[in-house]
């Protein structure tokens, strides 16, 4: 937890980017019946049943000091999805870095193996060697700010029925756009001292 926390209070450095990685998942559900749009003296009327029309998974990578965030939309998760993803991570959106600090959960598929599992050797090594990995602790998904914004994203975009991948992928570049317009950076203010006092108990007794 500490070494998190300790991370989060780095400056902003653009050649040493602070990321924050984590995952989620969408179901589709299709309309069986055409809803009824809201109109004057009347609310939007829509059948409760449903029709599920698969599963797609969203790679949620945040910079919390410049605010900016990137969700990708992939059919699965896996650990080669994973290294795909951070494959883009370092030759797309950061190609200019020295070293990529990147946090995120310690989930079987984060790991440099996956790396090696995607591709040739001498790819999965040079994309581990752009990576500072900062792994949160069990039970200390909390203090991963991507799930914040997952969070977020999950509360103004995707709190309805989506029928398919391609109307999640289309809604997410959309809510993506607005929110780095803003690019606000996270007031994250929970350090290591306030850690020591509050989650006192965490810490063994001398």
């Amino acid at each position: 937890m500490e070494n998190i926390l300790e991370v989060y209070q780095r400056s902003y450095d653009e050649m040493h980017p602070l990321i924050c990685m984590d995952e989620s998942s969408k179901q589709h559900l299709k309309e069986t019946r055409q809803p009824i749009p809201a109109q004057s003296g009347s609310v939007e009327k829509y059948d409760t049943e449903y029709e599920r029309n698969g599963v797609s998974s969203l790679f949620m990578f945040f910079e919390p000091l410049e605010g900016r965030r990137h969700v990708a939309v992939t059919n699965q998760r896996t650990a080669i999805d994973w290294a795909q993803q951070i494959q883009s991570l370092i030759d797309v959106h950061y190609p200019e870095a020295e070293l990529v600090t990147l946090v995120m959960d310690n989930l079987n598929t984060h790991t440099g193996a996956s790396l090696y599992k995607a591709f040739p050797p001498e790819e999965a090594r040079r994309l581990l060697a752009k990576l500072d990995i900062h792994y949160t602790p069990k039970h200390g998904s909390w203090l991963n700010m991507a799930e914040i914004e997952l969070s977020i994203l999950s509360r103004q975009c995707l709190d309805r029925r989506i029928p398919d991948q391609a109307t999640l992928k289309r809604e997410t570049a959309a809510w993506q756009e607005k929110r780095n317009a803003i690019a606000r950076p996270m007031e994250w203010r929970f350090n290591n001292e306030d850690a020591r006092v509050k989650l006192k108990k965490l810490y063994p007794t001398l």
